[in-house]
């Protein structure tokens, strides 16, 4: 791995690309185990896993705020790099993956889970499947949620890069002060009609969120776009701290944020069972528990001294094939594992995320042989 603009081999880098690919998995393999919602201890295993791994998308963004700061070149050349390597991959899985969870689930094998409901895998359904992918993701590709939100970061990349190539320390301190309000905001949102907020025109958004206004007063400074800043900071202004200190400041709020992940989401499923809406915010890539979880690993792994490998460099260059190919091998190694009896939740959701990262890789590794093919995972 390098930067955007340098040849510097950042080893941590890599290593963080790899955890935070395996942690994708585990988070996609305890879906089904959490997706029963029947308050079991399977359910609770499940919401277990699904809680600790949910910083892996976070720390994805932030491998964007190191790599590609700072941006020199031009607009069009930095889109036509960056853009385009997403659109064609893109495309592609928003094709085949419809395709093949459409021949898995009617010629193959039937899913015991859930969250699978044959009337969504007919040939009509996988054909609408196909050609909405203009509009957004579905469950057979709801992994590539993430690049259409790539997509929105590369976008506003150059532009930030050219306020941060003369941003000053305190500056970007600001932009970070005014981010982490926006990580408190699922919260306030929930916590306002208990004092009474009702809301206006029956629209429960605050801060001036109405029925014809999406953008409150810190729209601006929300998203993904903070963890790239953030990324860039740490980087660029690094605690001086020693590992140790490190792991003594980074592991207590590491707990903290997962404690309120894990029962913040079984308190929700308590009084709003199976609801998606509100279970979700306590899962939310962009509030304040997962940031603690995201930034106390981004500080540890800032801090180890990771040697040159070429097994490391190897499983990085493949994280984002294994990331795109992985969700309908984790579908068939789900159904089959959810069929085995006596066997606890946990060696099953990490038996699965293990199996399927190596037979993402295997695949990656296959199509990355192949001229043609190696667009698609690259």
């Amino acid at each position: 791995m390098t930067s955007e603009n340098t040849k510097t081999y950042l080893p941590w880098i890599d290593f963080l690309r790899i955890l935070a690919c395996f942690m994708v998995l585990i988070s996609h393999s305890c879906d089904a185990f959490v997706g029963t919602f029947d308050n079991s201890s399977t359910f609770h295993q499940g919401v277990f896993w699904g809680s600790i791994v949910r910083a892996c998308v976070p720390l994805f963004a932030m491998m964007s705020g190191i790599l590609l700061f700072p941006v020199k070149t031009d607009l069009a050349t930095f889109y036509k790099k960056r853009i385009g390597r997403i659109i064609v991959p893109l495309i592609f899985w928003s094709i085949v993956l419809p395709i093949a969870f459409f021949v898995y689930l009617n010629f193959i094998k039937s899913s015991p889970s859930a969250l699978i409901d044959m009337n969504n895998f007919t040939m009509q359904a996988t054909i609408t499947k196909i050609y909405t992918a203009i509009f957004n993701f579905n469950y057979d590709t709801t992994p590539l949620w993430y690049m259409y939100m790539l997509i929105g970061l590369y976008l506003i990349i150059p532009i930030i890069g050219s306020w941060l190539n003369q941003a000053t320390k305190k500056d970007i301190q600001y932009f970070l002060a005014f981010w982490m309000v926006t990580l408190l905001i699922p919260y306030i949102k929930m916590i306002a009609p208990t004092l009474g907020y009702a809301g206006n025109y029956e629209q429960m958004g605050i801060w001036g969120v109405c029925n014809w206004n999406e953008f409150g007063t810190f729209y601006y400074f929300s998203g993904f776009l903070g963890y790239i800043v953030l990324a860039y900071y740490l980087v660029n202004y690094p605690f001086q701290w020693s590992i140790t200190k490190t792991i003594a400041i980074a592991l207590p709020l590491f707990i903290v944020g997962f404690l309120a992940t894990f029962f913040g989401f079984l308190v929700t499923q308590k009084y709003y069972p199976g609801n998606y809406a509100n279970l979700e915010v306590i899962w939310y890539f962009c509030n304040i528990n997962v940031a603690l979880m995201t930034i106390s690993i981004f500080l540890v792994v800032q801090k180890l001294k990771i040697p040159e490998s070429k097994w490391i460099k190897r499983l990085s260059s493949a994280t984002f094939g294994i990331y795109l190919a992985h969700f309908i091998i984790v579908q068939a190694l789900t159904d089959i594992f959810l069929t085995i009896p006596n066997l606890p939740a946990t060696l099953k959701i990490l038996s699965i995320a293990l199996l399927g990262f190596s037979l993402s890789f295997l695949i990656t590794k296959l199509m990355d042989s192949n001229s043609i093919t190696r667009r698609f995972i690259k």
